[in-house]
């Protein structure tokens, strides 16, 4: 599974609207940037409390990128 599909599955997972749930990826040399955007009434469920959902995201993200030894950057666009 690649990182644009993960960060897809999860956002899908939590939102009450999935099918509002894109991802955009963005390659650079030396980090990919993902682009996600929710409707507006799911932002809160994206972040979560004090931001620690979007902080375990991004971190799961970091350990799936540790493998292919390129940085992923997730934006969460409101």
């Amino acid at each position: 599974m690649q990182h644009k599909e993960l960060v897809e599955f999860i956002a899908k997972s939590l939102v009450d609207n999935p099918a509002q749930v894109t991802v955009r990826e963005t390659e650079g040399e030396q980090a990919s940037t993902l682009e996600l955007s929710v409707a507006r009434d799911d932002l809160g469920k994206i972040i979560g409390k004090q931001g620690r959902t979007a902080r375990a995201i991004r971190t799961l993200l970091g350990a799936v990128s540790a493998k292919t030894k390129k940085r992923v950057v997730l934006e969460i666009l409101e």
